[in-house]
Protein backbone atom coordinates (compact mmCIF):
# COMPACT_ATOMS: atom_id res chain seq x y z
CA UNK A 1 0.00 0.00 0.00
CA UNK A 2 1.37 3.27 -1.13
CA UNK A 3 2.16 5.24 2.22
CA UNK A 4 2.52 9.21 2.79
CA UNK A 5 3.77 11.83 0.02
CA UNK A 6 6.43 13.01 2.99
CA UNK A 7 8.14 9.71 2.70
CA UNK A 8 11.61 10.05 1.76
CA UNK A 9 13.09 6.40 1.22
CA UNK A 10 13.14 5.64 -2.46
CA UNK A 11 12.79 2.21 -3.37
CA UNK A 12 13.60 0.25 -7.05
CA UNK A 13 10.52 -0.72 -8.33
CA UNK A 14 9.63 -4.44 -9.39
CA UNK A 15 7.35 -5.28 -11.96
CA UNK A 16 4.13 -5.39 -10.86
CA UNK A 17 4.92 -2.60 -8.08
CA UNK A 18 3.85 0.88 -7.96
CA UNK A 19 6.29 2.97 -9.77
CA UNK A 20 5.69 6.51 -9.29
CA UNK A 21 7.62 9.01 -6.81
CA UNK A 22 6.09 10.44 -3.55
CA UNK A 23 4.39 7.83 -3.21
CA UNK A 24 6.54 4.63 -1.86
CA UNK A 25 5.53 1.52 -0.94
CA UNK A 26 7.21 1.57 2.77
CA UNK A 27 8.23 3.72 4.98
CA UNK A 28 11.28 4.05 7.75
CA UNK A 29 9.95 3.31 11.21
CA UNK A 30 11.65 7.00 12.30
CA UNK A 31 9.24 8.38 10.09
CA UNK A 32 6.41 6.52 11.25
CA UNK A 33 7.75 7.78 14.80
CA UNK A 34 7.88 11.29 13.52
CA UNK A 35 4.39 11.36 12.06
CA UNK A 36 2.71 9.98 15.48
CA UNK A 37 4.59 12.46 17.68
CA UNK A 38 3.46 15.81 15.58
CA UNK A 39 -0.16 13.85 16.17
CA UNK A 40 0.55 13.74 19.60
CA UNK A 41 1.70 17.35 20.00
CA UNK A 42 -1.62 18.74 18.11
CA UNK A 43 0.61 19.35 14.81
CA UNK A 44 -2.41 18.32 13.14
CA UNK A 45 -5.65 19.82 12.83
CA UNK A 46 -7.60 15.70 13.27
CA UNK A 47 -7.23 14.24 16.66
CA UNK A 48 -4.80 11.71 15.41
CA UNK A 49 -4.07 8.52 16.88
CA UNK A 50 -1.26 6.88 14.13
CA UNK A 51 -4.71 4.75 12.48
CA UNK A 52 -6.31 7.57 12.12
CA UNK A 53 -3.03 9.61 10.39
CA UNK A 54 -2.65 6.83 7.81
CA UNK A 55 -6.28 7.20 7.31
CA UNK A 56 -6.02 10.96 6.53
CA UNK A 57 -3.32 10.10 4.22
CA UNK A 58 -4.82 7.83 2.55
CA UNK A 59 -8.08 9.52 1.93
CA UNK A 60 -5.76 12.81 0.66
CA UNK A 61 -3.97 10.69 -1.59
CA UNK A 62 -7.10 9.67 -3.67
CA UNK A 63 -8.11 13.05 -3.76
CA UNK A 64 -4.87 14.41 -4.94
CA UNK A 65 -5.01 11.72 -7.57
CA UNK A 66 -6.99 12.49 -10.92
CA UNK A 67 -8.22 9.28 -11.96
CA UNK A 68 -9.45 10.22 -15.41
CA UNK A 69 -9.35 13.53 -17.57
CA UNK A 70 -7.60 14.33 -21.01
CA UNK A 71 -3.74 14.29 -19.63
CA UNK A 72 -4.27 11.64 -18.21
CA UNK A 73 -5.56 9.48 -21.12
CA UNK A 74 -3.14 11.25 -23.77
CA UNK A 75 -0.36 10.11 -20.92
CA UNK A 76 -2.09 6.36 -21.01
CA UNK A 77 -2.06 6.53 -25.10
CA UNK A 78 1.57 7.48 -25.19
CA UNK A 79 2.31 4.49 -23.09
CA UNK A 80 0.44 2.29 -25.74
CA UNK A 81 2.58 3.42 -28.49
CA UNK A 82 5.49 2.69 -26.13
CA UNK A 83 4.81 -0.99 -25.00
CA UNK A 84 3.73 -1.08 -28.84
CA UNK A 85 7.15 -0.68 -30.16
CA UNK A 86 9.14 -1.85 -26.51
CA UNK A 87 7.45 -5.23 -25.51
CA UNK A 88 5.22 -5.51 -28.23
CA UNK A 89 8.61 -6.17 -30.00
CA UNK A 90 10.04 -8.42 -27.27
CA UNK A 91 6.75 -10.40 -28.01
CA UNK A 92 7.41 -10.86 -31.63
CA UNK A 93 10.92 -12.17 -31.19
CA UNK A 94 9.45 -15.49 -32.08
CA UNK A 95 9.43 -14.51 -35.97
CA UNK A 96 13.65 -14.04 -35.18
CA UNK A 97 14.11 -16.99 -33.87
CA UNK A 98 12.20 -18.97 -36.62
CA UNK A 99 14.40 -17.30 -39.14
CA UNK A 100 17.53 -17.50 -37.57
CA UNK A 101 17.02 -21.18 -36.84
CA UNK A 102 16.07 -22.37 -40.73
CA UNK A 103 17.80 -19.65 -42.75
CA UNK A 104 19.80 -16.83 -41.39
CA UNK A 105 22.17 -18.97 -38.99
CA UNK A 106 21.12 -22.37 -39.78
CA UNK A 107 24.72 -23.77 -40.74
CA UNK A 108 26.60 -21.93 -37.38
CA UNK A 109 24.13 -22.48 -34.40
CA UNK A 110 21.68 -25.32 -33.24
CA UNK A 111 18.06 -23.94 -32.24
CA UNK A 112 19.54 -24.18 -28.66
CA UNK A 113 21.85 -21.84 -29.07
CA UNK A 114 20.19 -19.16 -30.73
CA UNK A 115 17.55 -18.98 -27.94
CA UNK A 116 19.74 -17.37 -25.73
CA UNK A 117 19.45 -14.48 -27.48
CA UNK A 118 15.64 -14.37 -26.68
CA UNK A 119 15.97 -15.54 -23.62
CA UNK A 120 18.76 -12.83 -22.17
CA UNK A 121 16.99 -10.04 -24.06
CA UNK A 122 13.65 -10.94 -21.63
CA UNK A 123 15.74 -11.34 -18.67
CA UNK A 124 17.09 -8.06 -19.20
CA UNK A 125 13.63 -6.29 -19.53
CA UNK A 126 12.42 -7.74 -17.07
CA UNK A 127 14.86 -7.66 -14.18
CA UNK A 128 16.42 -4.24 -15.57
CA UNK A 129 13.59 -2.41 -13.89
CA UNK A 130 15.46 -3.12 -9.94
CA UNK A 131 17.80 -0.09 -11.56
CA UNK A 132 15.76 2.16 -13.76
CA UNK A 133 12.42 2.12 -11.26
CA UNK A 134 14.51 3.77 -8.60
CA UNK A 135 16.06 6.31 -11.62
CA UNK A 136 12.80 6.95 -12.27
CA UNK A 137 11.40 7.85 -8.83
CA UNK A 138 14.12 10.50 -8.63
CA UNK A 139 12.78 12.49 -10.99
CA UNK A 140 14.70 10.71 -14.77
CA UNK A 141 12.07 10.01 -16.44
CA UNK A 142 12.63 11.67 -19.62
CA UNK A 143 16.27 10.18 -19.10
CA UNK A 144 15.44 6.92 -19.20
CA UNK A 145 12.06 6.74 -22.37
CA UNK A 146 15.13 9.00 -24.49
CA UNK A 147 17.91 6.61 -23.81
CA UNK A 148 15.92 3.38 -24.46
CA UNK A 149 14.39 4.61 -27.29
CA UNK A 150 17.79 5.58 -28.93
CA UNK A 151 19.95 2.47 -27.95
CA UNK A 152 16.75 0.04 -29.21
CA UNK A 153 16.41 1.80 -32.80
CA UNK A 154 20.11 2.25 -32.77
CA UNK A 155 20.52 -1.71 -32.30
CA UNK A 156 17.71 -2.61 -34.77
CA UNK A 157 20.14 -0.55 -37.39
CA UNK A 158 23.16 -2.49 -36.66
CA UNK A 159 21.25 -6.18 -36.31
CA UNK A 160 20.71 -5.34 -40.45
CA UNK A 161 24.20 -4.24 -41.23
CA UNK A 162 26.30 -6.91 -38.74
CA UNK A 163 25.88 -10.77 -37.27
CA UNK A 164 26.75 -10.10 -33.29
CA UNK A 165 22.87 -10.50 -32.78
CA UNK A 166 23.39 -11.45 -28.82
CA UNK A 167 25.31 -8.81 -28.33
CA UNK A 168 22.63 -6.25 -30.12
CA UNK A 169 19.67 -7.84 -29.85
CA UNK A 170 20.29 -10.02 -26.61
CA UNK A 171 22.18 -7.74 -24.60
CA UNK A 172 21.55 -4.11 -26.59
CA UNK A 173 17.63 -4.40 -27.43
CA UNK A 174 16.98 -6.12 -23.92
CA UNK A 175 18.46 -3.12 -22.42
CA UNK A 176 17.15 -0.67 -24.42
CA UNK A 177 13.28 -2.14 -23.80
CA UNK A 178 14.31 -2.32 -20.24
CA UNK A 179 14.94 1.08 -19.43
CA UNK A 180 11.32 2.23 -20.73
CA UNK A 181 9.13 -0.89 -19.34
CA UNK A 182 8.60 0.30 -15.96
CA UNK A 183 8.82 4.35 -16.59
CA UNK A 184 6.37 3.75 -18.85
CA UNK A 185 4.02 1.72 -16.84
CA UNK A 186 4.80 3.35 -13.64
CA UNK A 187 3.94 6.83 -15.20
CA UNK A 188 0.24 5.99 -15.21
CA UNK A 189 0.14 5.44 -11.26
CA UNK A 190 0.72 9.07 -11.62
CA UNK A 191 -3.12 9.42 -12.60
CA UNK A 192 -4.88 6.54 -11.82
CA UNK A 193 -5.41 4.74 -8.51
CA UNK A 194 -8.96 3.54 -8.56
CA UNK A 195 -9.01 2.89 -11.86
CA UNK A 196 -5.51 1.91 -12.51
CA UNK A 197 -5.97 -1.96 -12.92
CA UNK A 198 -7.96 -0.54 -16.20
CA UNK A 199 -5.56 2.04 -17.17
CA UNK A 200 -3.08 -0.20 -17.19
CA UNK A 201 -4.44 -2.75 -18.72
CA UNK A 202 -5.72 -0.70 -21.71
CA UNK A 203 -1.57 0.66 -21.75
CA UNK A 204 -0.24 -2.62 -21.81
CA UNK A 205 -2.33 -4.00 -24.49
CA UNK A 206 -0.24 -1.77 -26.76
CA UNK A 207 2.40 -4.62 -26.34
CA UNK A 208 0.22 -7.69 -26.99
CA UNK A 209 -1.48 -5.84 -30.18
CA UNK A 210 2.21 -5.12 -31.24
CA UNK A 211 3.02 -8.97 -30.33
CA UNK A 212 0.21 -9.36 -33.14
CA UNK A 213 1.39 -6.73 -36.00
CA UNK A 214 5.12 -7.18 -35.37
CA UNK A 215 4.63 -10.65 -36.59
CA UNK A 216 2.88 -9.62 -39.47
CA UNK A 217 5.15 -6.99 -40.46
CA UNK A 218 8.48 -8.86 -40.05
CA UNK A 219 7.28 -11.72 -42.26
CA UNK A 220 5.73 -10.30 -44.75
CA UNK A 221 9.77 -8.39 -44.85
CA UNK A 222 11.68 -11.09 -43.82
CA UNK A 223 9.60 -13.47 -46.64
CA UNK A 224 9.30 -11.24 -49.26
CA UNK A 225 11.01 -8.54 -51.82
CA UNK A 226 12.62 -6.56 -48.96
CA UNK A 227 14.18 -9.48 -47.46
CA UNK A 228 16.45 -9.66 -43.67
CA UNK A 229 18.05 -6.75 -43.82
CA UNK A 230 15.87 -4.15 -45.47
CA UNK A 231 12.74 -5.39 -43.53
CA UNK A 232 14.89 -4.57 -39.82
CA UNK A 233 15.79 -1.35 -41.03
CA UNK A 234 12.04 -0.26 -41.89
CA UNK A 235 10.79 -1.89 -38.50
CA UNK A 236 13.47 0.48 -37.00
CA UNK A 237 12.49 3.48 -38.72
CA UNK A 238 8.50 2.69 -37.98
CA UNK A 239 9.37 2.16 -34.21
CA UNK A 240 11.82 5.31 -33.96
CA UNK A 241 8.88 7.47 -35.16
CA UNK A 242 5.93 6.27 -32.86
CA UNK A 243 8.39 6.49 -30.01
CA UNK A 244 8.80 9.92 -30.63
CA UNK A 245 5.15 10.60 -31.09
CA UNK A 246 4.73 8.75 -27.37
CA UNK A 247 7.44 10.95 -25.94
CA UNK A 248 5.49 13.96 -26.78
CA UNK A 249 2.37 12.63 -24.98
CA UNK A 250 4.09 11.49 -21.84
CA UNK A 251 4.37 13.98 -19.04
CA UNK A 252 5.13 13.08 -15.39
CA UNK A 253 2.51 14.58 -12.73
CA UNK A 254 4.59 13.93 -9.93
CA UNK A 255 7.84 15.66 -8.24
CA UNK A 256 10.11 13.44 -7.95
CA UNK A 257 11.56 11.94 -4.65
CA UNK A 258 14.94 13.37 -2.95
CA UNK A 259 17.73 11.44 -3.23
CA UNK A 260 17.85 8.60 -1.06
CA UNK A 261 20.88 8.01 1.68
CA UNK A 262 19.37 4.60 1.38
CA UNK A 263 20.78 1.96 -0.92
CA UNK A 264 19.83 -0.52 -2.91
CA UNK A 265 20.74 -3.29 -0.38
CA UNK A 266 18.94 -1.98 2.65
CA UNK A 267 16.08 -1.28 0.70
CA UNK A 268 15.83 -4.95 -0.31
CA UNK A 269 16.70 -5.62 3.32
CA UNK A 270 13.54 -3.21 4.32
CA UNK A 271 11.40 -5.09 1.72
CA UNK A 272 12.52 -8.65 3.04
CA UNK A 273 10.93 -7.61 6.35
CA UNK A 274 7.07 -7.66 4.74
CA UNK A 275 6.91 -11.38 4.28
CA UNK A 276 3.01 -11.26 2.05
CA UNK A 277 5.14 -8.20 -0.23
CA UNK A 278 7.92 -11.23 -0.63
CA UNK A 279 5.73 -13.99 -1.45
CA UNK A 280 3.75 -12.17 -4.12
CA UNK A 281 7.50 -11.23 -5.36
CA UNK A 282 8.67 -14.75 -5.29
CA UNK A 283 5.12 -16.01 -7.62
CA UNK A 284 5.58 -13.02 -9.93
CA UNK A 285 9.18 -14.64 -11.31
CA UNK A 286 8.07 -17.89 -11.35
CA UNK A 287 5.06 -16.57 -13.05
CA UNK A 288 7.43 -14.61 -15.67
CA UNK A 289 9.67 -17.44 -16.02
CA UNK A 290 7.30 -20.08 -17.91
CA UNK A 291 5.09 -17.34 -19.32
CA UNK A 292 6.88 -16.63 -22.54
CA UNK A 293 8.21 -20.18 -23.62
CA UNK A 294 5.23 -20.75 -25.92
CA UNK A 295 5.14 -17.04 -26.87
CA UNK A 296 8.86 -17.53 -28.62
CA UNK A 297 7.83 -21.42 -30.15
CA UNK A 298 4.49 -21.06 -31.12
CA UNK A 299 5.72 -20.37 -35.14
CA UNK A 300 8.99 -22.84 -35.12
CA UNK A 301 7.06 -25.35 -33.23
CA UNK A 302 4.04 -24.80 -36.07
CA UNK A 303 6.20 -24.88 -39.11
CA UNK A 304 8.03 -28.59 -37.34
CA UNK A 305 4.82 -29.71 -36.77
CA UNK A 306 4.48 -29.98 -40.70
CA UNK A 307 1.48 -27.09 -40.40
CA UNK A 308 1.58 -24.51 -44.09
CA UNK A 309 4.62 -21.49 -43.67
CA UNK A 310 1.35 -19.73 -44.14
CA UNK A 311 -0.75 -20.30 -41.49
CA UNK A 312 2.22 -20.90 -38.87
CA UNK A 313 3.26 -17.01 -39.55
CA UNK A 314 0.01 -15.85 -38.19
CA UNK A 315 0.22 -18.34 -35.32
CA UNK A 316 1.95 -15.12 -32.86
CA UNK A 317 -0.08 -12.51 -34.37
CA UNK A 318 -3.20 -14.92 -33.50
CA UNK A 319 -1.78 -15.71 -29.94
CA UNK A 320 -1.01 -11.75 -29.28
CA UNK A 321 -4.38 -10.44 -30.47
CA UNK A 322 -5.97 -12.56 -27.88
CA UNK A 323 -3.47 -11.43 -25.25
CA UNK A 324 -4.54 -7.64 -26.10
CA UNK A 325 -8.34 -8.25 -25.09
CA UNK A 326 -7.27 -11.09 -22.08
CA UNK A 327 -5.25 -7.60 -20.89
CA UNK A 328 -8.73 -5.72 -20.43
CA UNK A 329 -11.25 -7.43 -19.75
CA UNK A 330 -10.62 -9.24 -16.61
CA UNK A 331 -9.15 -6.27 -15.31
CA UNK A 332 -12.70 -5.26 -15.70
CA UNK A 333 -13.54 -8.05 -12.45
CA UNK A 334 -10.69 -6.90 -10.59
CA UNK A 335 -13.15 -4.27 -8.86
CA UNK A 336 -15.36 -6.73 -7.98
CA UNK A 337 -13.55 -9.99 -6.89
CA UNK A 338 -10.22 -8.60 -6.39
CA UNK A 339 -6.61 -8.98 -8.26
CA UNK A 340 -5.90 -12.09 -6.60
CA UNK A 341 -8.68 -13.94 -7.23
CA UNK A 342 -8.98 -12.94 -10.82
CA UNK A 343 -5.42 -13.48 -11.55
CA UNK A 344 -4.59 -17.16 -9.79
CA UNK A 345 -7.40 -18.89 -11.99
CA UNK A 346 -6.18 -17.45 -15.21
CA UNK A 347 -1.87 -18.20 -14.06
CA UNK A 348 -3.43 -21.12 -13.22
CA UNK A 349 -5.40 -22.04 -16.88
CA UNK A 350 -1.89 -20.93 -19.09
CA UNK A 351 0.01 -23.20 -16.77
CA UNK A 352 -2.88 -26.43 -18.15
CA UNK A 353 -2.25 -24.84 -21.55
CA UNK A 354 1.79 -24.85 -21.23
CA UNK A 355 1.91 -29.04 -20.85
CA UNK A 356 -1.24 -28.89 -23.79
CA UNK A 357 2.09 -27.78 -26.43
CA UNK A 358 3.38 -31.30 -25.54
CA UNK A 359 -0.25 -32.65 -28.01
CA UNK A 360 -0.67 -30.28 -29.91
CA UNK A 361 0.10 -31.36 -33.52
CA UNK A 362 -2.27 -30.16 -36.20
CA UNK A 363 -3.67 -26.51 -37.47
CA UNK A 364 -6.69 -27.01 -35.07
CA UNK A 365 -5.49 -27.33 -32.14
CA UNK A 366 -2.49 -24.72 -33.15
CA UNK A 367 -5.10 -21.72 -33.75
CA UNK A 368 -7.14 -22.99 -30.24
CA UNK A 369 -4.26 -23.53 -28.41
CA UNK A 370 -3.02 -19.51 -29.56
CA UNK A 371 -6.14 -17.87 -28.79
CA UNK A 372 -6.62 -19.55 -25.19
CA UNK A 373 -3.10 -19.09 -24.34
CA UNK A 374 -2.77 -15.51 -25.65
CA UNK A 375 -6.01 -14.37 -23.44
CA UNK A 376 -5.19 -16.46 -20.37
CA UNK A 377 -1.28 -15.08 -20.24
CA UNK A 378 -2.84 -11.25 -21.17
CA UNK A 379 -4.73 -11.90 -18.37
CA UNK A 380 -1.69 -12.73 -16.25
CA UNK A 381 0.42 -10.11 -17.11
CA UNK A 382 -2.45 -7.36 -16.94
CA UNK A 383 -3.18 -8.45 -13.04
CA UNK A 384 0.10 -9.05 -12.33
CA UNK A 385 0.79 -4.78 -12.93
CA UNK A 386 -2.09 -3.97 -11.74
CA UNK A 387 -1.97 -4.62 -8.73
Amino acid sequence: MPSSPSSSVSTPSLVGTDSFPSRTSYVSKEKEKDDVTVCEKGGSTLNCSKSDHESATKDLEQVDVPDGGLRAWLVVAGVWITQFCSFGYTNAYGVYNDYYVRTYLVDKYTSAQISWIGSVQLFLVLSIGLFTGRAFDTGHFYHLMIGGSVLLVFCLFMISITQPLFILQGVGIGAAIGMMYIPAVGICSHYFRKRRPFAIGIATSGSALGGALHPIMLNHWFHGPLGFRNGVRLSAGLNGGLLLISLFLMKPRLAPTKESKIGTIDSFKLFLKDVPYVFTIAGTVFTLAGLYYPIFFVQLNSIKNGINPTLAFYTIAILNGASSIGRIIPNLFVYRYGVFNVLVPCVATASVLVFCTLAVKDAAGTLIFAILYGFFSGACIGGLLGM
